[in-house]
């Protein structure tokens, strides 16, 4: 996911559920990582992804 538009939906989501500052804060941080995690990929599962079948190794 573009950064700017993780920024985007994680201030917007600590606005609404933000009651002061510290926790505003938290929950900013927390919405950005959690959307950062969204679109991580193992390294073996990216491998299967764009490798062909016909050259992986036998497991």
């Amino acid at each position: 996911m573009n950064g700017f538009f993780k920024t985007l939906i994680a201030g917007y989501g600590a606005k609404k559920l933000g009651g002061g500052c510290f926790s505003t804060i938290i929950i900013f941080v927390l919405i950005y990582w959690a959307l950062g995690q969204c679109n991580k990929q193992t390294p073996r599962a990216a491998a299967e992804i764009t490798t062909p079948t016909h050259l992986q190794q036998s497991r």
